[in-house]
């Protein structure tokens, strides 16, 4: 006993006591941190209970290259594994991904979240001595791996899709299958300079293409966050993304049959916002900062937005309403003038459709002019993108708000879920909005334009008239009982507030089928 004891001691120093990193000259070494401090400073102090410690310990390859296990946020439990780039660059090795599948596969089994820490190039290539044995076998390379490996670790991410929440950090240079894993998560974190993601490396779109491109250039976390719109949150350091990691699982509940956790955060629910009125202009071509207006009416102005940097004509995120979690879908007229593009289309129809799954509230703050015209918006297939947001919107079963605050034209209306046959619960007016198939001066311009003898002070004043009728939410409310009311820009919290609470305990109902065929 006292021998094994001294073994079993000395493994478990081995493991726990080897260097961080391979690269303790990077640039970045102060913001990067090793597997196991990221694990620490996710997790809730002590909660971390590891499994498959000792794998790989006598030949050098703690972990085969990975740490997994679980533990606890704000006493919540999730799973976690966490790439360790200090054994064999963090490389998937047969251990390894049999470990990461595992992971996935219990998180699922206990309906808990899951959170993968990413840092690896992808799959690790035979040694020569590996290459030997098989050879003598006569053997494949792909006979030795079992069913459950790095390759296959995408069948329990699209099984848990839906089910629990899945998170995913980048952490450092990830290429090949260790990128996949994350795209099919729900959300992906990745820090700035030190984090790339791509399929394959500079080396080889240079031996490839011909094309000299640096590692931060083709797949930093600027570029995904800006450009590819993959990245959902850029941060600055290992220690940032963490902290994100957490904020963000605060709003989630823990998987699809569970409510998200209500915080009390002493905010008055009856609380005005008197100054509402006056950062949303009335008239409805001067833009103004949706974030100010979301700010306002959540909790104490707490809104986590994703994908803060892609497709800013739309804001989506969470914030809380009488601590309950909600999700915001809010046209950003500062971008586009809040116009709907194809980029906008992607992030709105995943966010929804996400929020659906677990049970999150949605409300939408509507201030568009429709979709964005153009060649530009029509090539890069704007029906088949606007499609998606149909889809997520009539296959969403959570409570639903459409608030218009100024405008809803045209296809607006449809994106918003502003017309009756959505399936939106409630649509609530501010008294300045206008809405219609055209604007006031589009549709004047059309009805009255070519009008021979129609001078610009009586087209003006037809203009007033269509605004004070057709586009006049005072007018259209008397007739129109799809819209359930008018409310006062300082009334809105109070108002959104006690309509999530009349919708508590909303009971879907879907048609069985094997499922939808979105258009992708």
């Amino acid at each position: 006993m006292e021998k094994r004891l001294t073994q079993l001691r000395q493994a478990r120093e081995r493991v726990l006591m080897r260097p961080g990193r391979d690269r303790p000259s990077d640039e970045f070494a102060q913001e990067v941190m090793a597997a196991r401090g990221r694990i620490a400073a996710l997790l809730d102090v002590d909660s971390f209970f590891e499994s498959h410690m000792l794998a790989g310990h006598l030949v050098d390859r703690p972990g085969d290259g990975i740490i997994t296990g679980l533990g606890s946020i704000e006493g919540r439990r999730v799973f976690v594994y966490a790439q360790d780039s200090s054994v064999k660059g963090g490389s998937i090795g047969i251990d390894h991904g049999y470990k990461m599948y595992r992971t996935i596969e219990r998180a699922l089994e206990m309906r808990s979240p899951l959170i993968g820490l990413h840092d690896s190039p992808g799959a690790r290539l035979p040694d020569s001595s590996d290459m030997d044995l098989l050879r003598k076998q006569c053997r494949s390379f792909f006979s030795q791996v079992a069913e459950k490996h790095g390759g296959s670790v995408f069948f329990p991410n699209t099984q848990a899709s839906g089910v629990i929440p899945q998170i995913s950090a980048i952490l450092g240079s990830c290429g090949g299958i260790s990128v996949y894993s994350p795209a099919l998560t729900d959300f992906v974190f990745m820090t700035d300079k030190t984090a790339h993601m791509f399929i394959t490396g500079p080396r080889v779109v240079k031996s490839a293409m011909g094309e000299e491109i640096s590692k931060e250039d083709l797949g930093g976390a600027k570029v995904h966050a800006q450009v590819s719109g993959v990245c959902d949150f850029r941060c600055k350091d290992d220690a940032e993304c963490l902290r994100e990691i957490r904020r963000l699982v605060s709003f989630l509940p823990s998987n699809c049959d569970e409510q998200p956790p209500v915080v009390r955060t002493g905010d008055d629910a009856e609380r005005e916002c008197p100054d509402l009125g006056e950062i949303v202009p009335s008239n409805p071509n001067k833009p103004f900062n949706i974030l100010k207006v979301i700010e306002r009416i959540v909790d104490n102005g707490d809104f986590l937005q994703v994908k803060r940097e892609f497709a800013g004509e739309i804001v989506v995120g969470f914030g809380r309403m009488d601590g309950r979690t909600v999700g915001i879908v809010a046209n950003q007229p500062m971008v586009r003038a809040g116009a709907l593009t194809v980029d906008s289309s992607d992030k709105q129809a995943r966010f929804i459709r996400f929020c659906d799954c677990f049970n999150i509230p949605l409300v939408l703050l509507v201030d568009t002019p429709a979709y964005m015209p153009g060649s530009a918006q029509e090539h890069a297939g704007i029906i088949r993108h606007g499609a998606k947001v149909l889809y997520a919107l009539c296959e969403a079963q959570v409570p639903r708000i459409s608030l218009v605050l100024r405008k809803a034209y045209g296809g607006g209306n449809l994106g918003m879920g502003v017309l009756p046959g959505l399936g939106t619960d409630m649509v609530l007016y501010w008294p300045i909005m206008e809405t219609g198939i055209l604007g006031p001066e589009q549709a004047v311009a059309l009805l009255f334009g070519g009008a021979p003898g129609l001078s610009r002070e009586v087209l003006a004043g037809k203009v007033e008239e269509y605004r004070e009728t057709y586009a006049n939410p005072i007018y259209d409310v008397s007739s129109n009982l799809h819209v359930e009311d008018v409310i006062a820009p300082s009334e809105t919290r109070r108002h959104l507030i006690r309509a999530l609470r009349s919708l508590e305990g909303k009971q879907g109902r879907r048609i069985a089928k094997k499922h939808g065929n979105i258009p992708l």
